[in-house]
Formats: C-alpha cells, structure tokens, sequence
C-alpha cells in the first residue's frame, strides 16, 4: 500500500497532527504566523464533522475551546506571541479546573507586536510562568514536520492523561517551511481517548478524585452528572474551599501530576553525541543549525554532538546533566537571550562551561553563527 506522503507546511503537518489525534472543536482567532492552522482546519475539521468557530479574540478562543473540552470534546487553539500572552488567565483556569486542552503557539519576534513575519524563540519563559501561581505545565516542541506531527499527537495524549492545558511551542521557521510529511496509517501512534467515569448516573459522582493511578475521570458537562467547575481552589466536588488542607492539597496534586511524570514526558533526540566534546543543546528551528553544523564537522573529526530537546517544560534536568556530563563545554543554541541556557546552567555540574549561542534579530540561527563561537570557545582553550 502506497504511504501518505504530503509536502507540507509545519502548520499544515500541525493540523494532520491534531485531526489524526481526534480534534473535535476548534477556536481561533488569525494571527501571523499560526493564520495557517485556522484557515486548514476552518475547512478539514468540518468534513470530519468537527466544529470550527472564529472567535472575537484570543480571550474568548482559549474560553471556548475549555467550554468545549468539558462537554467531552478533544479541543485546541492556535496563536502567537501576542495572543498567547491574552490567553494567560484562562489557560490558568484550566490548569486550576484541569481541563484538557492544546494550545499551538508559532513563536515570532516579541514584545508587544514585534516582529511578525520573522522567527524567534522568545515564548519559552511565557509558556511556564505566563499564567499566574504555583502551577506546572507540559510544553513541546520539534524541528521537523514529521516531528511537528508526532509532538501534536503526544500533546493530545498528554492532555487527556494528565487532564491539563499542553502547550505547542513551534516557531515561525517550522511553520512556514514546506518539507515531506509522512502521515501515518490509523492505529501506528498510539491515541488517548478521552477517561470517561464509570460512576453510575444516580451515584455521587467527585470529579476531582484521582484513581490509584493519578488519572482523574471525567463526566460530560451536561450530560449524567451535575458537578461544580471553578476557578476557585475546590475539593473533591468542585465546590470551592479555603480549608487550608483542601487547598495546599490541590495545589501539590496539580504540580505533582506533572512534574513526578518527567521521565514520561520527556521527548528528546541525540544527534553525534557518541564521545561528543562539545554538545549543543536546542531546539525548534535552531536545532536544525545545530544539527547540520555537528554532522558537518563529524565528517572532518570533530567531536560535536546534538542534544535535541522536544519537551521543554517540565524541563528535562535529569536528562540534560547526564547527557552533558563528559562535555567540555555545552553551547545553548536558541534565538532569545538565554531562556534554556538558564536551565541548561542549573541543571549541569560546571555552569561556567555553559555558553550561548544565539539571534535576537529575527533571522534564523545559522551553522556558521554557531561555528564562529565554538571557534571562540575552543581558542580559549575550553
């Protein structure tokens, strides 16, 4: 049988991603560089028998599609800087009211309006601290479409596993560069449909009581159970509560869900990293500098290797400090000012041998901008 192979957009393998994980509803709002992901599935989702709504705004898109999550659907959103930052209040609703949902963010330059229509990695603080309180969060990321669309499937899956918003950090690079996508067949990734209760209709019914095994099931909103949903710090029934013990309680469930799963969670690729003496840890786009730079210079003797992240929060500490632990020096390649070297620095046993290489003018990180400070570092001996 003939594969399904498809040149394609990183938007586009997004919204493969999200109609093979079983998207149900969709709202939006256009904003460069995601107006992609709406405009495919404002006509995909419906032929599948999907809903698809263009909202007012960001605000009212992230209120929907958590409207629509706890009537049973499998949900999501797409944005950039700007309205990612409008939807701050409301993924913390979901975080609070652990609501399944997906959010695709197709990073460009920041802040405020900033650079539009050119790439930056510049979201990846706002993705862990935007909302505000103590909260955990899952966000991924990749540097190719075939893993544009495994990372969309896996945000899915995590979203339903772990019942919280999951967020997609792609960039403007990923998205609109056009490469082969292959789309798998039906039943070759694995699909987490959504945890139903088994609670009978008449029975009392706790929405936020987690089985042995941390998973919280669910009931249609409007369906056979009535329940509470809030904002507020609640117990087991959703009715809120400021006992101090229900409250310091949710609060270490709603962190712990996460980040005691790190090892569950955590995607990443190694790229040259056999007795690598120089590793560059990236991601997204800038990965795919770093890649071409550390298979360049294998083929002449050099030891440089890739450590490529997918998943950077909750951030992958173990992961990082065991891979980077023989190097003689780890260069951070991203395009902000340093926000995974600051995680990259803590994680590692010597700090100080941790370097970044980076843009901040919104043009994509080349190997030659990579190679330049490596020739840098190694002159001084490192």
């Amino acid at each position: 049988m003939p594969k399904n192979i498809r040149f394609v957009q990183g938007n586009e393998a997004c919204v493969e991603g999200a109609l093979y994980a079983g998207l149900d509803f969709y709202a939006g709002y256009p904003i460069t560089p995601s107006t992609e992901i709406a405009e495919l599935l404002s006509e995909r989702l419906p032929e599948r028998g999907g809903k698809f709504i263009q909202m007012e705004d960001e605000i009212a898109s992230m209120c929907a599609i958590i409207g629509a999550s706890l009537t049973g659907k499998k949900v999501m959103t797409a944005t950039s800087g700007p309205g990612f930052s409008l939807k701050q209040e409301a993924i913390g609703y979901a975080c609070m009211a652990e609501i399944p949902c997906v959010i695709a963010n197709v990073q460009r330059g920041g802040p405020s309006t900033g650079n539009p229509t050119h790439v930056s990695q510049g979201d990846i603080n706002q993705a862990r601290w935007g909302t505000h309180g103590d909260h955990s969060i899952i966000a991924l990321t990749a540097s190719n479409h075939q893993d544009v669309f495994k990372m969309t499937v896996d945000a899915f899956n995590m979203a339903e596993t772990y019942r919280t918003p999951v967020v997609l950090l792609f960039d403007e690079v990923v998205g609109h560069m056009r490469e082969k996508l292959i789309v798998p067949e039906k039943g070759e990734l694995e699909i987490v449909d959504r945890l139903r209760t088994s609670v009978a209709k008449d029975v009392d019914y706790h929405p936020y009581l987690p089985r042995e095994d941390g998973r919280l099931p669910m009931s249609d909103f409007g369906g056979e159970h009535r329940y509470n949903v809030t904002g507020l710090f609640h117990d087991m029934w959703g009715f809120p509560s400021n006992n101090p013990k229900i409250v310091s309680g949710l609060l270490r469930h709603l962190v712990d869900k996460i980040d005691n799963n790190v090892q569950a969670i955590t995607r990443y690729k190694e790229h040259c990293l056999e007795g690598a003496e120089y590793i560059l840890v990236s991601y997204g786009s800038s990965a795919r500098s770093a890649i071409h730079l550390a298979q360049n210079r294998r083929s002449k003797g050099e030891k440089i290797g890739v450590l490529e992240l997918q998943s950077l929060w909750p951030f992958p500490v173990e992961l990082v400090k065991e891979k980077c632990a023989g190097a003689k020096a780890v260069l951070v390649v991203e395009m902000n000012m340093g926000q995974v070297l600051t995680q990259v620095k803590a994680a590692v046993k010597n700090p100080d041998r941790v370097f970044l290489a980076n843009r901040i003018d919104g043009k994509l990180i080349t190997p030659s901008d990579i190679k330049q400070l490596l020739r840098v570092i190694q002159g001084r001996g490192v």
